[in-house]
């Protein structure tokens, strides 16, 4: 299914408004802010993940019976050019969508020294592979997430990551409810130079092999490109949502306050119609 879409423009003016990401804290992941979190297999190094949890937690959940929606994120590489930071605490997209609704994870992507998160590409690509195993069940337990409702999404190298680390292997992708890629996919283009994404034939030959593991669960790709049609339109036959959004209408002019370029994950953070559209989605995707 294909969907075109046009936000509309709120306003050219640079600062309009946004929705303000959530204060970071060292402090015990709560609502209300997004919690830095170093997880026992790391300590004593600089490897972390982030979390933001719903508006409406609170410590006695479980006797609450209550649970909740969970969107995890990989963020996009080092790219000062788009102003990129390739670091956790960069990452937008899921929150435009979590709103405070849901709990937000941002994932990292574990160096392969295994000393601190990697900003460019996929580090030690079994270690955060391993990361999202071992973590996402963790977090569902202790903090209410719902391991049914648990989707995956990412920003260009995250866009990327979805497909390439979220599916790469069968344990990994049984985690995920649904994936959501923006700017980017695993398969699209040849990356030269990498020992992963080229030559392009067998690059597409592994993350075919890796898009039959979605088997069937819901697909949103934004930001889609030409390519990325043609390369996933003959492998995902169902499921499968293409979103176009014009960034000049959302944001009037780059570079802005918010953006240096269209190539960015933070226009969720802007009331639109493509916003809409995807809140929309991950709604569907985890009710189901």
């Amino acid at each position: 299914m294909r969907l075109p879409l046009l936000c509309l423009l709120l306003t050219t003016a640079l600062g309009a408004d946004e929705l303000a990401l959530p204060p970071l804290t060292d402090q015990a992941p709560q609502p209300g802010r997004r919690a830095s979190v170093t997880t026992p297999e790391y300590a004593g190094t600089k490897v972390h993940h982030l979390i933001a949890l719903p508006d409406d937690w609170t410590p006695d959940w479980q006797a609450r019976g209550k649970r909740w929606p969970v969107i995890a994120e990989y963020t996009g590489n080092y790219f000062p050019a788009s102003g990129s930071t390739g670091e956790i605490e960069g990452a937008a997209l899921g929150y435009g969508v979590a709103r405070g609704k849901a709990i937000w994870i941002v994932l990292p992507y574990v160096a392969k020294d295994h000393r601190k998160n990697e900003i460019t590409w996929w580090g030690d690509v079994d270690a955060t592979v391993g990361y999202a195993k071992t973590n996402l069940p963790r977090i569902c337990a202790e903090f209410g997430g719902d391991p049914k409702k648990v989707v995956l999404c990412g920003f260009s190298r995250g866009a990327i990551g979805v497909s390439f680390l979220g599916l790469h292997d069968e344990e990994v992708a049984k985690l995920w409810c649904g994936l959501w890629a923006h700017d980017h996919f695993d398969g699209e283009k040849e990356w030269k130079g990498s020992d992963w994404g080229a030559p392009l034939a067998k690059y597409r030959s592994e993350a075919t092999v890796r898009l039959k593991r979605l088997a069937g669960r819901p697909l949103l790709v934004s930001g889609a490109r030409e390519e990325t049609r043609k390369f996933l339109g003959p492998i995902v036959t169902e499921g499968v949502t293409f979103m176009t959004i014009d960034m000049l209408a959302v944001f009037g002019k780059f570079p802005n306050a918010s953006a240096k370029t269209a190539h960015t994950d933070r226009w969720p953070l802007r009331d639109c119609a493509a916003t809409d559209s995807a809140r929309a989605w991950f709604e569907r995707t985890t009710a189901k």
